[in-house]
């Protein structure tokens, strides 16, 4: 019996995990190398002030269908993500909250019902999404989101309240840069899929112990290696197989997964000739950020959703992690994509968010301590026709896996996992091998 592939993963984060366990599920011998002494990658655990809190605040939808498989299979319990039909609430301005029925009329009668909106608003909402269904979802590929929203008549109340925030929630990009083919994708997927597809499932424990580190464990208890604080600088190719440079222990690679970030990826493969092609395509991506502010009160805040939007300022959405199994009056606002608040020292933006929560909520408790995370090239901008890298490459055993891999969605924790499982399957194929339905302890 021949001895099974030794593949490397480099990166601990949704991604890398993802390959991991799927590789190890199909026989193949794993090593992962993690940089950092914390798994994760950029869905992390971050200590301050004796508070674990993430690097930025992520949630994930019922029709995040991979990563929801992947959790149970390293034994994540269902517990751990609080599950809430979709509510999109701004407090005294709008409230529109999906209803307990079957799609599609979870949606419709939640928009029939929802506060804050004119019949012209509630018509114009219904109206996209029929052109859309009607359109089997196909944009045109040169569309922004700005543009698909203008020709369908959508009212301003609507583009501030539902859309736009969806669209730079999702996609990360502003909407006059969006991709609507993207947006598109999300809509069908999540909206206008069943009534579970829309539920927010956010986190009640830390991003990396929502997966990675159950993964890590599951890997370690079946013989498998995950080495933290082991950089790798860069990939060889020998007579026989891969080395990579900061493994001590200079083991030859049949396959080696880069689960890293885009704009680690050069670094890696620039003794590998055949792999410029994909250099070039990943600089040719742009990237937009994601800023969390955390604030922690003396004191419980009137939240009346665990997630409420916010309007008319620098915030967008703020989380009551009180809610979600963390300490009374901690609460992270997030920002996502460029925009004014970066020309705002960060004092001055804290103090601006906290009026906004106070515009939305009434009166807060005294503030124990602030701490802005600022992730400069959060994700990349999901823009009309951009050019993503596969998951295979032109060196037969390097492969790519990450949120920016070609999908038909956007930098989401489920295109990370969706790329490291499809990365795995297409390693396990190309070895004669395929998960096993005897391994889904």
């Amino acid at each position: 019996m021949s001895s099974p592939p030794q593949v490397a993963v480099i990166g601990g984060g949704y991604a890398g995990f993802a390959a991991a366990v799927t590789l190890a599920r199909g026989g193949a011998r794993v090593s992962l190398f993690e940089s950092s002494r914390t798994l994760g990658g950029r869905a992390r655990v971050v200590e301050t002030d004796g508070y674990r809190i993430d690097n930025g605040q992520h949630i994930l939808l019922g029709a995040y269908a991979e990563t929801l498989r992947m959790l149970r299979l390293v034994g994540v319990k269902p517990r751990s993500l609080l599950t809430r039909r979709l509510a999109l609430v701004y407090p005294g301005l709008c409230a529109l909250r999906a209803a307990p029925l079957p799609a599609p009329l979870h949606l419709a009668l939640g928009l029939l019902r929802a506060r804050g909106l004119s019949w012209t608003d509630k018509r114009a909402m219904a109206r996209l999404m029929g052109q859309l269904k009607g359109q089997a979802y196909r944009i045109d590929p040169d569309r922004s989101v700005a543009t698909l929203l203008a020709e369908s008549n959508q009212t301003d109340t609507l583009n501030r309240l539902i859309w736009e925030p969806l669209c730079i929630a999702a996609l990360n990009t502003p909407v006059g840069d969006a991709s609507a083919q993207v947006f598109a994708n999300v809509l069908r997927d999540s909206l206008a899929a069943a009534a579970s597809a829309s539920d927010l499932l956010i986190p009640r424990v830390d991003l990396s112990e929502l997966f990675p580190v159950p993964a890590s464990r599951w890997l370690a208890m079946r013989g498998h290696q995950v080495r933290t604080a082991e950089p790798v600088k860069s990939i060889s190719w020998l007579e026989s197989g891969y080395t990579l440079e900061g493994d001590p222990w200079q083991t030859l690679f049949e396959h080696v997964v880069i689960a890293t970030a885009p704009y680690h990826v050069a670094p890696l493969v620039g003794a590998l000739p055949a792999m410029e092609p994909v250099v070039r395509c990943i600089a040719g991506l742009r990237h937009e950020p994601i800023v969390t502010t955390w604030l922690a009160f003396d004191g419980p805040l009137p939240f009346p959703e665990p997630m409420i939007g916010l309007t008319g300022g620098y915030g967008q959405w703020a989380f009551d992690r009180s809610a979600l199994g963390g300490p009374e009056g901690l609460v992270s606002v997030v920002i996502s994509a460029r925009g004014a608040h970066q020309d705002v020292q960060k004092d001055a933006l804290e103090i601006a968010l906290m009026s906004e929560l106070q515009a939305a909520l009434g009166p807060l408790p005294p503030l124990k301590w602030s701490r802005t995370i600022t992730e400069k090239r959060a994700t990349f901008a999901c823009t009309p026709g951009v050019i993503r890298p596969d998951t295979s490459t032109p060196e037969p055993g390097i492969w790519l896996a990450g949120d920016y891999v070609a999908s038909p969605y956007p930098a989401t924790l489920e295109a990370a996992v969706t790329s490291g499982v499809t990365a795995a399957r297409r390693i396990l194929k190309r070895c004669g091998l395929k998960e096993s339905p005897l391994l889904l302890d």
